[in-house]
């Protein structure tokens, strides 16, 4: 098929779903043809007002038209050039408040991924903190049993790589709702994600300041240390490395944890080369702030 024929599929369809809001056909059609072909893409952000009727249509009530609609967008969002266009305050808007309502897990995972995709490009990172995507995305990962935690999670931890939206993370209160998340019983993966946010929040000194005033901060990482998931391992140790350097409280509050050198010794022999590295130098801090506080430290050489 031609660009002309193309062009003329595309104003086509876009017509048709516009003046009947049932035809789901047209649209399934902007759907596949914008799937697996980037020029495609290239032409419907260049007909004039698609971007904005397909924002209005998925706003529908009718959840097929509206999972098409973002459908469509999300393959938009997949072409570099296209991310900086489509990151309108009226559609991240939109997309914070369908993450935010009791919609279908699907359209909820879809929205959370387009956030996702258009998040990817650093021009874009400060105008979602701006729009509040990222108090948005830590209310959603509060709310217990989430199906779509994990697409949440995962645009979170792109938006965290700037450092404004790390701030805007933990006044949001984003420190403990990942902790919870992290012990929650959902699966080792969200539990991997949640403390790899973390990590990325600990860069910080706001970020790092919630962790040492958490409850039982290391003993909450200790347990991570014990996962299966080495996600979970890599992220808790990255953790505990940072309130180390950053706090002798945390350092003497895993003197006092019999079971700290054990498990670290069974990371540095059975984890991840990550995984090893830093437990490695877990070991190092542990084994000399032993020799500066030998009573606490006799307790955990016994371990060795």
């Amino acid at each position: 098929m031609s660009t002309i024929q193309f062009r003329e599929t595309i104003l086509e369809c876009l017509a048709e779903a516009q003046s009947d809001e049932n035809n789901q056909k047209s649209l399934q059609t902007l759907a596949t043809i914008t799937k697996v072909s980037p020029q495609n893409r290239n032409l419907l952000a260049q007909t004039n007002g698609a971007i904005p009727a397909l924002l209005q249509l998925s706003e529908s009530s009718i959840p097929n038209i509206q999972m098409l609609s973002l459908s469509i967008l999300f393959n938009m969002s997949l072409n570099p050039n296209l991310k900086l266009s489509l990151a309108d305050m009226g559609i991240i808007f939109y997309l914070n408040s369908v993450i935010l309502s009791p919609s279908s897990t699907e359209i909820s995972k879809l929205a959370a991924s387009l956030l996702c995709s258009l998040a990817m490009l650093d021009k874009n990172k400060a105008k979602f903190g701006v729009a509040g995507t990222v108090q948005a995305l830590v209310k959603a990962i509060s709310r217990p049993n989430n199906p779509a935690a994990h697409h949440l999670l995962s645009t979170l931890a792109e938006l965290v790589q700037f450092h404004g939206n790390c701030t805007v993370a933990v006044q949001s209160g984003a420190v403990p709702v990942l902790i919870q998340a992290a012990e929650s019983t959902e699966g080792e993966g969200l539990a991997g994600a949640s403390l790899a946010i973390l990590g990325l929040l600990a860069r910080f000194d706001e970020g790092l300041t919630s962790l040492r005033e958490t409850d039982e901060i290391v003993r909450k990482m200790l347990e991570f240390l014990k996962e299966k998931c080495m996600l979970s391992k890599e992220g808790a140790a990255e953790i505990l490395l940072r309130l180390f350097d950053d706090s002798e409280g945390c350092l003497r509050e895993a003197l006092r944890l019999p079971e700290f050198s054990s498990v670290l010794a069974d990371i540095s022999v059975r984890g991840s080369g990550k995984a090893r590295e830093k437990a490695g130098l877990l070991m190092k801090k542990i084994m000399e702030a032993s020799y500066n506080s030998p009573v606490d430290g006799d307790s955990m050489f016994l371990q060795w």
